[in-house]
């Protein structure tokens, strides 16, 4: 039996967390904050019979390393999925996108790029391959194969969303992983995303794990017998093996004897910000039931997406309040990280009467800011190359961040998947 320190509380250091217990370790869960969840957690007002995630999230069909860990927590009756609709913007109005029938109804393509749609997508789906991507661009692969109007149309206003004044550098193969995993169906657990991850922390707790909330790690120092001492605001502790789930700048500044080799791989892997207000409105957004609104800034629309969660999960389940997402992907030296909630709320309310003309300030009953100077990893051409091993150059240090999911998208499922691989290693199983 080892002895085992995990820095933070989100999914990955969760599901890390279950796996060791369950071949007999001792874990110790060290968060910084009062409660599990990280970049998934949610919140909860008085009155709603379900949580809010601070950061809008939602399992695919395919997930499946998430959907087989609630299959074998033995809860898989409590997860939900449905077809809420996605709409893209052109000319003024907006169009679904999210199925073959929606495409060719969709009137900014001819019938030959629907067609060319059709074909490109059907290729990337089911026939190709991430590795040769990695060497393209996004932008020039999806240029050249889907054509010019198909990319400006659809395309490049995501890039740009996504990854800001960086989309230009972004692999194909990361834009192939969602055409890949990604499906129509959405899925979430009854009672939101924070239901999920206080269950699983409540069994993670009865069997055996120590979580130590509201705390801060300052520093990890390796000892002469193998051993990690973590130093944190609250006292000083060994450890056989340590496990960190931060960013990769808060690892390399955590442990400062790291191998400069690796610790140069961890600075140079560059990352994007989220901003999210969300808001509870009297009334319904959307007239037309809409979940997902993708929007182009080259519009003038000042975030990129607005996602009406009661068009996904009924208002019921909030007070009867309806909930409203306007969110956005930034630097963090952005002047949305700096501006108050007011502010931004000001700033983000006149895009609202563009969805639907009757809205009125009037409208919005509570409203709450949520933001990350870490939310997205910003991959680059070949960015294989520049994962950095679960296991670090210090005996017994791993390391598992969203930065290591490449070429997948940010999500649970993957941080899940990642988190298995990393309690094989530190249990000295190497055939996973």
């Amino acid at each position: 039996m080892s002895k085992i320190a995990i820095l933070g509380a989100g999914i990955a250091g969760l599901t890390a967390a279950y796996d060791l217990l369950k071949a007999g370790n001792q874990v110790s869960i060290y968060e910084k904050n009062a409660a599990v969840g990280g970049l998934a957690g949610g919140f909860k007002k008085a009155n709603w019979n379900w949580s809010v995630e601070k950061f809008y999230h939602h399992w695919f069909q395919a997930d499946k390393a998430m959907l087989d860990l609630i299959k074998k927590l033995g809860w898989q009756d409590q997860i939900i999925f449905s077809r809420p609709k996605t709409v893209v913007y052109y000319q003024d109005k907006f169009y679904p996108l999210d199925s073959p029938l929606a495409v060719l109804l969709f009137p900014g393509f001819s019938l030959l790029e629907k067609l060319r749609f059709g074909l490109v997508t059907f290729y990337l789906r089911y026939i190709a391959s991430w590795r040769p991507l990695e060497k393209y661009s996004s932008k020039d692969w999806l240029h050249r194969y889907y054509g010019a109007h198909l990319y400006k149309t659809l395309f490049e206003p995501l890039l740009i969303g996504k990854f800001s004044h960086n989309y230009q550098e972004v692999p194909m193969a990361w834009f192939w992983a969602r055409f890949k995993a990604r499906s129509p169906k959405l899925g979430t657990f009854e009672g939101g995303f924070q239901n999920f991850l206080d269950k699983f922390a409540d069994e993670i707790q009865k069997n055996g794990a120590n979580f130590i909330f509201n705390c801060t790690a300052t520093k990890i120092e390796p000892q002469a017998n193998g051993r990690l001492k973590i130093i944190t605001d609250k006292g000083k502790e060994v450890f056989d093996k340590v496990l960190v789930t931060t960013s990769p700048k808060l690892l390399a500044n955590l442990v400062p004897s790291l191998d400069n080799n690796y610790k140069q791989k961890l600075f140079s892997l560059r990352s994007i910000g989220a901003v999210v207000v969300v808001l509870a409105l009297h009334y319904k957004l959307s007239k037309d039931g809409f979940y997902w609104f993708n929007l182009p800034k080259a519009a003038g629309f000042p975030f990129l997406a607005l996602v009406e969660h009661t068009n996904f999960i009924s208002a019921d389940k909030f007070g009867g309040e309806h909930i409203l997402y306007c969110g956005d992907y930034l630097p963090p030296d952005h002047e949305y990280f700096q501006l108050t909630k007011e502010e931004l709320i000001k700033r983000f309310l006149p895009s609202l009467k563009q969805i639907n003309a009757d809205f009125h300030r009037s409208w919005i009953i509570d409203s709450w800011l949520f933001r990350l100077p870490y939310a997205q990893p910003i991959p680059t051409l070949n960015h294989s190359k520049n994962i950095p091993d679960i296991k670090t150059p210090i005996p017994n240090l791993y390391f598992a961040s969203m930065s290591q999911i490449y070429p997948w998208d940010r999500g649970t499922n993957y941080a899940v998947e990642l988190a298995h691989r990393a309690a094989h290693l530190i249990m000295g199983r190497f055939d996973s």
